[in-house]
């Protein structure tokens, strides 16, 4: 078998045991179909009838080349790139489906703890990396068109309207399309595998009828590797030891195995399967796409009534030890359940989002890579999760800290792959157009080797809090963290990137310098409470001056604030932070000060609060090295609240807090940022920043411990 260079029109042999539709002419067990190369005469030719292939395989052949291979590609198939068609390509084998991605606040979120998929409001997943949330992806709609890859469930007949939940607490998606002959329920959901690590991700699709009689298309387009590479895609029957039919996808690396109901065909001169079915009231109709890493051990058949049933007794089971019974209960416990989809159950690390390259501007460039592990968020993640029950999950998480920060710590990373991987190269998939027209598509994130050194508090602090929440500190543990120290008092004058990841100079921003502050006083800490060893004087008076350095240069006069660097004059929303982390008071005037700047300059509107000031002149390169303005940063509007409340405003802590829980989507997620001029969201999607930030604020307005507070659960009580 020839293969094409990276995957691209990869041919799988037909099965033993297996033979094709009976439309088609029989392969005995033992034969074989075609080699690719036995058929590069007849394909090198653009628009050469495909021959043996279309007599063998019929429509369950996506043809290859399609719009991922390069011109002249593997066994002399003619193709185009990017999806634009070459100008002597037949006009029968080009895409004729063109339709982009739905809004962004139109998805809804399915996970398995191993990666995600997101399903719009029109029934298409137009999003799924398998078989991790940092793989390529085998739908990619969401940053370009049909073509890209994507697989719709939804009536033929016009909808007049959707109506979506999850059911109850769980991560099973029902969505019910209102037509004028009936209604139909699609339910989707991804069986989770929390424990057993050879379990291979697998997306399930029921189509029920709830009223009248509704004809139903369902559309699979699989395009693997970020849209760059089209499957070879046959129908297999085998009959040996039992009856399986299945449509099977297969590029390099890749495979797929689609099983169910009414299999769809392929349709004529496009890359793509469709089938077509009436669903009547009370019946009902499934799906199941599993992903395997070998085409010749393929998993086997699931049933998919009680692959949904056990997911949604997975997630019910796991949100009763939800304990939070203040207001909002259902924005925090979607909240929480989302943290948890993020999680790579392997290891235990949390993606900031599944999704890569949404733009935070719309049609901008701020467009980045998300799903990896950032160090930052190790504090507010693990505060979060502990708050309110999930304590294996906060274990779980320092558990993952641990491994990714342990080794040299002049190595030190701000982020790193869900299993710890550090090389997280960045590059762009210029055959993607972007979400709506937003490019570059990003893959990888260059920001993983910025100097950042405000992580080091977070990493800092995040240990301090699993100590004082009851997680026994280990010899490893504390040897990591004494290593990172060290490093840190050789590195702590230099100037670095911020919590923003910067792509402009290096600054002394007040945020990483009050968190190297936070980094020495946890560490001083350790040894006075939890008698750690360690140079206590040493890392004290480091402690002390650092403390001084920020209150004289963070601190402007002038401006009546703490500024985003030091000696500079524009304000930055994590200056909002500096009570959280036990800095300064909340009722400090300097910090009440500040908060009533913030809100002039950065809360635009009145309820949104910008991270910092960005500017519409494209010309205008800003402190980030970016041009162009971005959307309201939804993390830093709870950081207003916590500040509100924590500096005696509760009541205007309450009523912002209840706004930004309104803005969720009618599932109840949201995105990193929000554009208040056209009043969408904005970035990467579902971000697990805003809902972390959600559930800190819930804590620190309705129980719950804030950051700040001390919380002794090792049997010496509170302090």
């Amino acid at each position: 078998m020839t293969d094409a260079p990276g995957g691209r029109g990869a041919q799988d042999t037909d099965r033993a045991g297996a033979r094709a539709d009976p439309a088609e002419p029989d392969v005995g067990p033992d034969e074989h179909g075609p080699d690719l190369a036995e058929l590069g005469a007849d394909l090198a030719e653009p628009g050469a009838d495909l021959g043996v292939a279309g007599a063998l395989h019929g429509d369950e052949v996506a043809d290859p080349g399609g719009p991922s291979a390069a011109p002249g590609g593997a066994d002399g198939v003619a193709s185009t790139t990017g999806g634009s068609p070459s100008a002597d390509a037949h006009p029968d084998d080009l895409d004729t489906d063109r339709g982009g991605p739905g809004l962004i606040e139109d998805y809804a979120l399915l996970s398995d703890l191993r990666t995600a998929a997101l399903v719009g409001r029109d029934g298409s997943v137009d999003w799924l990396c398998l078989p991790r949330f940092d793989w390529p992806s085998c739908f990619a709609r969401l940053l370009g068109a049909d073509h890209d890859g994507h697989w719709q469930i939804a009536p033929v007949a016009p909808v007049r309207r959707v109506e979506r939940r999850y059911r109850e607490n769980s991560l099973v998606l029902e969505t019910d399309f209102h037509t004028d002959n009936g209604v139909v329920r699609v339910v989707d959901s991804m069986p989770p595998h929390e424990k057993n690590h050879d379990d291979q991700p697998c997306l399930v699709r029921m189509v029920e009828g709830v009223s009248g009689e509704v004809a139903v298309r369902m559309r699979w387009v699989v395009r693997f590797a970020y849209g760059d590479t089209t499957p070879w895609v046959r129908r297999v029957r085998e009959t040996d030891p039992v009856l399986d039919e299945y449509i099977l996808a297969v590029a390099g690396p890749h495979t797929v195995v689609l099983r169910g109901d009414d299999l769809p065909r392929r349709v004529p001169h496009q890359r793509a399967h469709e089938a077509v079915c009436t669903v009547r009231a009370g019946e009902r109709k499934s799906w199941v796409m599993q992903w395997s890493p070998d085409p010749d051990e393929l998993p086997a058949p699931m049933d998919p009534e009680q692959e949904t049933r056990d997911s949604e007794d997975f997630w019910r089971t796991w949100t009763r030890k939800i304990t939070y019974c203040g207001p909002h209960r259902d924005a925090v416990y979607r909240s929480l359940a989302t943290l948890k989809a993020l999680t790579y159950a392997p290891t235990g690390g949390i993606v900031a989002a599944p999704t890569a390259s949404l733009p935070e501007t719309l049609g901008g460039d701020r467009n980045w890579d998300y799903r990896f592990c950032w160090l930052r968020d190790a504090t507010f993640v693990l505060l979060a999760l502990d708050n309110f029950g999930c304590q294996m999950e906060a274990g779980d998480w320092r558990r993952w800290l641990v491994r990714a920060t342990a080794g040299d710590p002049r190595e030190l990373q701000i982020m790193y792959g869900v299993g710890g991987e550090r090389h997280l190269l960045e590059w762009e998939a210029d055959w993607l157009p972007g979400y709506q027209g937003a490019a570059p598509v990003r893959i990888g994130n260059a920001a993983h080797r910025q100097r950042q050194l405000d992580v080091y508090g977070e990493v800092m602090d995040a240990l301090h809090l699993a100590r004082e929440r009851g997680l026994t500190e280990t010899p490893e543990s504390w040897a990591v963290q004494r290593g990172m120290m060290r490093h840190l008092e050789q590195i702590w004058r230099a100037p670095d990137r911020g919590l923003w990841e910067v792509r402009g100079p290096e600054r002394y921003f007040t945020h990483s310098q009050v968190m190297v502050w936070v980094a020495f006083d946890r560490a001083v800490r350790a040894i006075e409470e939890d008698g750690l060893p360690g140079p206590l004087d040493r890392w004290r008076g480091i402690r002390d001056t650092v403390r001084a350095e920020v209150l004289e240069h963070g601190w402007n006069d002038d401006v009546g604030a703490f500024t985003q660097y030091y000696g500079g004059r524009t304000l930055d929303a994590a200056t909002l932070l500096l009570p959280a982390v036990g800095f300064l008071p909340a009722d400090d005037e300097r910090m009440r000060s500040t908060v009533r700047a913030i809100q002039r300059e950065l809360q635009p509107g009145g309820l949104l609060v910008e991270r910092y000031s960005t500017s519409d002149d494209t010309s205008v390169v800003g402190v980030d090295g970016l041009t162009g303005r971005e959307g309201a940063f939804l993390a830093c509007s709870f950081w207003l609240v916590d500040a509100l409340a924590l500096g005696g405003r509760r009541d205007e802590a309450e009523e912002m807090f209840s706004k930004l829980v309104a803005l969720a989507n009618d599932v109840g997620l949201y995105a990193e940022e929000y554009d208040v001029r056209s009043g969408r969201f904005v970035g990467n999607f579902p971000q697990a920043f805003t809902h972390v930030a959600l559930v800190n604020s819930a804590a620190v307005l309705y129980g719950g411990h804030a950051r700040h507070e001390a919380s002794r659960r090792d049997g010496r009580g509170d302090r």
